[in-house]
């Protein structure tokens, strides 16, 4: 008697009994070493996209500071008016209006109140802060050449303590034997849960204080 070859027959391998199910389980590992791979490059692209936002949001707070020293220099008297400049992380200012003249103080108060908006409207939950500096704390008031700015955002990396993320990134820290310590002071702390970069301006003098004979302080002022 002949046996009678199927269709099916002909296309079903015959294999022996321990080799069943072995290309099904190669081709398991397969797909979880491609996912592996395909996962850690991810990774590596989220956190490169991470570095690259933060570099850009400094970028962004360095221009804002700079941004606020051209509105310095185009007050008359700066100098004199330099306590008007000055504010913490939680003071809110109302815009006013300069459309029929502003003296150099309420210049200064006009100018800050603007680009405290422009920070908060620039980079995410945007805050600013601006301050005399420990050093020249004691002087007297008008005489100080120099401020502290901070601007603080924040980062959309959750913060890990472990890891120090956000404290490799804070400019207002430097790492002394791997502690992170402020270098600013207690008036210059960056905000908890948020990232800052702290420089230090110039405080523009166009109108010079003059005092002769120790008499009351006048200001000079070339071409008044």
């Amino acid at each position: 008697m002949h046996r009678i070859t199927t269709m099916a027959d002909s296309r079903t391998p015959h294999l022996p009994q321990h080799l069943r199910g072995f290309a099904l389980i190669e081709s398991l590992i397969a797909i979880v070493v491609m996912a592996l791979g395909i996962l850690g490059i991810v990774g590596v692209q989220m956190r490169t996209l991470t570095d690259t936002s933060t570099t850009v949001r400094r970028a962004q707070a360095i221009r804002l500071i700079e941004d606020l020293g051209e509105r310095m220099k185009v007050n008359p008297n700066a100098l004199r008016n330099s306590n008007s400049f000055v504010s913490d992380f939680n003071a809110t200012h109302s815009i006013g209006s300069c459309a029929s003249g502003c003296d150099s103080s309420q210049l200064a108060a006009y100018d800050l109140a603007g680009w405290k908006q422009i920070v908060s409207s620039t980079l995410p939950q945007g805050q600013a802060s601006i301050f005399i500096p420990q050093a020249e704390s004691g002087l007297p008031a008008g005489t100080n050449r120099q401020l502290g700015v901070m601007i603080a955002w924040r980062e959309n990396e959750r913060h890990d303590a472990d890891s120090g993320f956000k404290d490799n990134i804070d400019a207002t820290k430097i790492n002394d034997g791997g502690t992170f310590k402020n270098q600013g002071g207690s008036q210059a702390a960056c905000p908890a849960g948020f990232v800052c970069h702290l420089q230090y301006i110039s405080v523009p003098a166009r109108c010079a204080p003059y005092a002769p004979g120790g008499g009351a302080t006048t200001y000079y002022c070339p071409g008044a």
